[in-house]
C-alpha cells in the first residue's frame, strides 16, 4: 500500500515555486519515496483544499453520496488500509464499528486548520476489491459547513473514462497532483489484496506516502470519482507496497513507479437514506 507508512514522517512542507508550478520540500517518506512534487491550489486556480482532511497517516476527504442531505451525519472517505486498528484482512469487511478518530479540517488553501472533525463509527471498511474506509461523523453536513463554510465534496455515480482530467488532493501533504486517467486496470493485486477496476494515472501523478486517502477529482465536473491507494515503489511483483496489473486471462504486468486508484462510483451507489451504506442485492461493493 503505498500511503499507509507516513506517521513516521515528521516534517514542515514549504511551497517553492518554479516555471508556473511548484513543488513541496520535505524529507523522504518513511519508506524512501521522495518528498511531493505538485502544483498548488493556488497555481492552478481550480481544485483546491476545500472539504480535504488530514488523517494521523493519511489523507482523506468530507464526502456526500448523490441522496445525502443536510441534515444527514456527515462522511469522511480514506483508505482501507488507513483503518485505525490496522488494515482489514483479504475478505474482510468492516461495518458499524466504534471510533473515536479525529480528522483535521482543512482551509481551501491547505495551509490553516479551521477544527477538528470527529467520527462516531466506521461506517465501512474493506480492502477486498477496493480499498475503503467510510467514517460517520458526530456532525451533520449543515453544522459543519454553518460552523467553518465547507461544502463536502460529491461522490459521482458514474464511471471516470480514460484519459479524464483529474487532481489528486493529499491532505497529509497539502499537496495537489495534476494528471489524466490514464487506463482501467482489470484487477490490481499487491500481497494478499486484489481490486477490481482500478485506475492508472499517467506519470504526472507520482504520488507518494501519506497521500493514501486523497479524493481524485474529476476536474471538470468537481466530484470525486476515485480515491488514491498505491503505487509501485521498487519494480517488484505483486508485492506490498509493488502492486502488479493482472489481466482477463491472468499474465502479469509490473510497472515499476506507476501510481493507481479505486473507483468510488460504487460507493456512491450503495449511500441511502441517512447516509447509510445499505448493502443491499443492488449495491455491488463486498459484503461482511
Amino acid at each position: 500500500m503505498n500511503r499507509r507508512f507516513a506517521g513516521a514522517v515528521t516534517a514542515s512542507i514549504a511551497l517553492a515555486g518554479a516555471a508556473g508550478a511548484a513543488a513541496l520540500a520535505a524529507p523522504a517518506s518513511a519508506s524512501g519515496a521522495g518528498a511531493p512534487t505538485a502544483v498548488p491550489a493556488r497555481v492552478q486556480g481550480e481544485v483546491d483544499f476545500t472539504g480535504i482532511v488530514a488523517l494521523s497517516n493519511c489523507s482523506g476527504s468530507l464526502v456526500r453520496g448523490p441522496r445525502s442531505h443536510d441534515s444527514d451525519e456527515a462522511l469522511v472517505l480514506t483508505n482501507g488500509h488507513c483503518l485505525e486498528s490496522g488494515m482489514p484482512k483479504p475478505g474482510q469487511v468492516i461495518v458499524d464499528r466504534p471510533s473515536e478518530r479525529t480528522f483535521t479540517l482543512l482551509d481551501r488553501t491547505g495551509r490553516s486548520s479551521l477544527g477538528t472533525l470527529k467520527a462516531t463509527r466506521v461506517e465501512y471498511s474493506t480492502m477486498t476489491d477496493t480499498d475503503v474506509t467510510v467514517y460517520r461523523l458526530d456532525e451533520s453536513y449543515g453544522t459543519i459547513r454553518k460552523r467553518y463554510g465547507v461544502p463536502a465534496l460529491r461522490l459521482s455515480t458514474a464511471r471516470p473514462h480514460d484519459g479524464t482530467d483529474i487532481r489528486v488532493v493529499s491532505g497529509y501533504w497539502k499537496a495537489v497532483y495534476a494528471c489524466k486517467t490514464d487506463a482501467t486496470v482489470y484487477r490490481l493485486r499487491e500481497a494478499g489484496w486484489t481490486w477490481k477496476d482500478s485506475i492508472r494515472y499517467t506519470p504526472q501523478c507520482r504520488t507518494i506516502h501519506g497521500t493514501s486517502g486523497s479524493p481524485v477529482i474529476d476536474a471538470r465536473t468537481r466530484h470525486v470519482v476515485a480515491i488514491n491507494n498505491t503505487g509501485n515503489d521498487d519494480g517488484e511483483r505483486c508485492t506490498l507496497n509493488n502492486p502488479c496489473e493482472v489481466d482477463r486471462e491472468g499474465n502479469v504486468t509490473v510497472r515499476h513507479g506507476t501510481h493507481y486508484a479505486q473507483q468510488t462510483y460504487l460507493l456512491a451507489r450503495c449511500l441511502g437514506r441517512g447516509n447509510d451504506v445499505v448493502l443491499d442485492r443492488s449495491c455491488a461493493l463486498p459484503r461482511p
